[in-house]
């Protein structure tokens, strides 16, 4: 008999800045909204899942992260796993939390993601990305994205993430294969800045034209700052529970787990986004779902750049391959579209405090199947899909997570 999970509580801490704030203090903000959103207390959590990518770099905490976070807010005696996977930390320890329920190992089972990002020394925080590829064999990197993207002599563009490179090389492949735009690559940036305007979680909540996302600061061509998500502190929650665990919390508004896959890489012609990690992983949680990809309503994907969005859109089969920067420039995936996506913000408005980040994307589903996204609510929404990728290995993310959504029926 197969077990229904169901997400039963979320809390979300505002994205952004956070310099009086300590990992742990914004860990038990994230994990207290989303306790009380259930009606639940920590003795009822049977086990913990705690993400963090740069707690170690950071604050030196490298063991134990979990423990220390949460038993100062009492959080006692279960077990605490303590989960790593670059940017897709955060939705790996939800992964992982839903396992553990449909394993029967728990009933109510916690996962909480969190990052810290700003410190004093900036140069820190932009270190921790030059850990998200192969770090013995630096020169192949350089290889890949040369072959991604070609060779480009660029001036010195200023202090930005490795990650950057990645992506604007990966969106020149894009450009020569399908012939996307700028233009298009700016219209998905511009469209999640709008989207951010009602999101009061938000870093950015200032809306640009495309214009205005074209004559900003280049960081690596075709990107422009306003494309590229900010370095952001925060932290998110999500309660998870089986029908047991949902009858004895009595929480209204649950949304059930229909899917939560992840997958890694594999060796392929990287010349091609053919058979790309996204689009497999993306199958396994469409047959798990029961559903199609014309059957999602709102979606949030990992745009740690507008053009990721412009690709994962392509790769999550909701538009046809290379119509990912044209559908956004005829509106479609912005509110009131066929499809809309990233009703948050994105990564590029909302911000991106990685071990958070998917776990921050499962609130803002919750609340659109809740229908409590004032402002940016996707109406009629009852089916939602979550992609959350990271790292980068051998021409693609080295980690990429799926989840579906749907409203509770309970």
């Amino acid at each position: 008999m197969s077990v229904r999970v169901w997400i039963v509580g979320v809390g979300m801490t505002p994205f952004g800045i956070h310099r009086d704030k300590t990992v742990n203090q914004l860990t038990q903000w994230a994990v207290g909204d989303a306790l009380a959103d259930a009606g639940a207390a920590t003795e009822q959590i049977d086990a913990a899942f705690f993400g963090s990518a740069t707690q170690g770099l950071l604050q030196g905490q490298v063991m134990i992260g979990g423990q220390i976070a949460l038993r100062e807010m009492g959080v006692q005696s279960i077990p605490v796993y303590n989960v790593e996977n670059a940017c897709a930390t955060g939705v790996s320890a939800f992964g992982l939390a839903v396992n553990h329920v449909k394993a029967g190992a728990g009933d109510v089972v916690l996962a909480v993601g969190v990052e810290k990002m700003h410190v004093d020394d900036p140069a820190r925080s932009m270190a921790v990305f030059d850990t998200g590829y192969d770090v013995s064999d630096p020169r192949a990197l350089g290889k890949t994205l040369e072959e991604l993207g070609g060779v480009l002599d660029e001036p010195d563009l200023g202090r930005r993430s490795i990650f950057m490179d990645i992506y604007a090389a990966m969106a020149r492949s894009h450009i020569r294969q399908f012939g996307t735009t700028r233009e298009q690559i700016a219209a998905v940036a511009a469209k999640n800045h709008a989207h951010a305007v009602d999101n009061p979680r938000a870093h950015y909540r200032k809306a640009m034209t495309v214009e205005e996302v074209l004559a900003a600061r280049t960081l690596s061509f075709p990107l422009t700052v306003p494309m590229c998500a900010p370095v952001t502190d925060g932290a998110a929650a999500v309660l998870v529970c089986n029908d047991d665990g949902l009858r004895r919390l009595r929480a209204a508004g649950a949304v059930e787990v229909l899917a939560a896959v992840l997958g890694t890489g594999t060796d392929r012609d990287i010349s091609t986004f053919d058979g790309h990690l996204s689009t497999r992983v993306s199958a396994r949680a469409y047959a798990q779902a029961g559903i199609e990809p014309s059957e999602v309503d709102v979606a949030e994907v990992h745009d740690a750049t507008a053009f990721a969005e412009v690709l994962q859109t392509e790769m999550l089969g909701l538009v046809e391959p290379g119509e990912g920067g044209p559908a956004a420039e005829r509106g479609e995936t912005a509110l009131g579209g066929r499809i809309p996506v990233n009703p948050s913000g994105g990564l590029e408005s909302k911000g991106h405090p990685i071990g958070a980040s998917g776990l921050g994307q499962l609130f803002e589903l919750t609340e659109q199947l809740r229908g409590t996204a004032t402002g940016r609510q996707v109406e009629g929404a009852r089916v939602a899909l979550a992609e959350n990728g990271g790292g980068f290995h051998r021409g693609e993310e080295a980690v990429t997570s799926v989840v579906i959504l749907r409203k509770g029926t309970s």
